[in-house]
């Protein structure tokens, strides 16, 4: 089995978490190894830069600064978790990856492009997703669901859903303009809706990339039930 890389990317509150977990769970069933992870974070290093980053603690230094923070958590993630997983064949399922600084830090926090491509070329190199799935919702009601989901006020919004609407609003363009630059990799998923139609929406390009291979699974999955 060849392993795949497959990011799920959007805005505040899109429903990325819940996304992968009913994929992560779809893809199980058909008796294929998965490995659910997120960025910032995903290892005991990259987790810890990810509790300073969104304590807010980068954010005085500027989004060069925070661009540097993201990545060296994504070194360590790539080296600890994403990249023994592809080798062993592993379907790797991350909530959020590169395209997350591209529209942060270079859209929203005008780190130039050269810079962020790189950081890139020196961090993920050739360890590229092999599809990424961009969750659209109105910033205004991804942030109502992130609200929703910390309690509404009964915790603090972190670093990034504690920005203003029209930052959230010029996130959700930056994350069209990166999947319209990439399209053989990218596509837009309407998130505005129930959670069971976006999952249907997402196992339709997600089936479509597999291709040959989940045929192949869900019948030897079959058989093995069976024995």
């Amino acid at each position: 089995m060849t392993g795949l890389f497959i990011t799920l990317e959007g805005g505040e509150g899109a429903g990325k978490s819940t996304q992968i977990a009913r994929l992560g769970e779809r893809l199980r069933g058909l008796g294929r190894s998965v490995v659910t992870t997120r960025e910032p974070g995903g290892s005991p290093r990259a987790e810890a830069i990810r509790e300073s980053i969104l304590a807010g603690h980068g954010k005085p230094f500027g989004p060069f600064a925070e661009a540097l923070m993201f990545s060296a958590a994504r070194l360590d993630h790539l080296k600890a978790v994403i990249r023994p997983a592809l080798a062993r064949g592993d379907i790797v399922l991350c909530d959020r990856f590169a395209d997350s600084t591209r529209a942060y830090q270079g859209a929203l926090g005008a780190v130039h492009d050269d810079v962020l491509v790189a950081l890139e070329r020196e961090v993920v190199g050739s360890t590229r997703p092999d599809l990424t799935l961009i969750l659209d919702l109105p910033a205004e009601k991804g942030l109502a669901r992130a609200a929703a989901r910390r309690g509404g006020s009964a915790s603090a919004p972190d670093r990034f859903e504690a920005e203003n609407l029209f930052f959230h609003n010029k996130l959700r363009r930056a994350f069209k303009l990166i999947a319209k630059s990439e399209p053989d990799r990218c596509v837009v998923i309407d998130a505005d809706r129930g959670a069971d139609e976006v999952a249907e929406a997402i196992w339709e390009y997600v089936e479509r990339l597999l291709g040959d291979d989940i045929k192949n699974d869900s019948q030897a999955h079959e058989i093995k039930e069976n024995v």
